[in-house]
């Protein structure tokens, strides 16, 4: 019966290898730039045109707020203090323009600093190790029923954190979709929705920097045969998001939105250039 039950496992593993050994490949850009593959996949550009769609809708919101709240705050006398700067509404108006406009630019330098640290901290924990699993899976039939059965929950980790980072991508490319609509709320005094969503915003993003990294470091030490310390590393990798909740603030002090983003970069570069010395 032990022996069915290894050649079963082992079978079954077999027929998922066509499928395994690349899935950790490109899997940050995947993250970062759902849209690009999703594209690829439908055969046409229109993930990539809803960002100029939601674009233009959010920019109008701005503006149509902006004249609102003046109407009824200069003239009306129905909202907030009408013997306050003007300037202050002016300066929240910009800044909700400036960070709409700036942010793909952001964006994009945001995840070309993520995919590069990535890159290399993925070189230097599995020193370009070939992500194959042939030869284990292969093994699995001389095993025992104990380690074939640990094996098993390993790949199905394994898969399940991939499904995540799919997840995950969708997850930030709606979050890029919907930031000029997030932007509206700088115009209030305390900054509407935009606190939180550039919270979650940024969270997403350095969830996939440290779960591609715990993947790595989990399939490298299932390679050389630490399936225990392997599969905790895959199980941190799936938990990574709520880790990470728990100390990712965004301040609301000032600098509002365009400093947090600014920060935040600033974060990750000053991180790579550690790590380089």
């Amino acid at each position: 019966m032990e022996v069915l039950l290894v050649l079963l496992i082992a079978g079954l593993l077999s027929g998922c290898l066509v499928y395994v050994n690349p899935l950790l490949n490109d899997l940050v850009p995947i993250a970062l730039h759902t849209e690009w593959y999703m594209d690829t996949l439908l055969g046409t550009d229109g993930l990539s045109q809803i960002f100029d769609i939601f674009f233009g809708f959010g920019v109008s919101l701005i503006i149509l707020k902006f004249l609102r709240k003046g109407f009824d705050q200069y003239i009306l006398w129905t909202e907030g203090d009408a013997d306050s700067d003007p300037l202050i509404l002016l300066t929240g108006f910009f800044k909700a323009l400036a960070i709409a406009v700036s942010f793909p630019t952001l964006y994009g330098w945001l995840a070309e600093i993520i995919e590069d640290l990535t890159s290399q901290l993925i070189t230097v924990i599995s020193h370009d190790m070939q992500t194959d699993f042939t030869a284990i899976i292969t093994g699995i039939s001389s095993a025992g029923l104990f380690t074939a059965i640990v094996t098993l929950i390993f790949f199905i980790c394994f898969f399940l954190l991939y499904l995540q980072f799919l997840t995950r991508g969708l997850e930030i490319f709606i979050l890029r979709v919907g930031l000029p609509l997030a932007c509206v709320g700088l115009m209030d005094a305390d900054k509407g929705v935009f606190r939180t969503y550039i919270q979650k915003f940024f969270q997403s993003t350095l969830a996939v920097l440290v779960q591609i990294v715990l993947a790595k470091m989990g399939v490298a030490l299932m390679l050389n045969t630490h399936v225990f310390w392997g599969l905790a590393a895959l199980l941190l990798a799936l938990r990574t998001p709520r880790f990470l909740q728990e100390f990712i603030i965004v301040s609301g002090g000032q600098g509002g939105g365009m400093g947090a983003v600014y920060q935040s970069v600033r974060l990750v570069q000053i991180a790579k250039g550690a790590f380089r010395r």
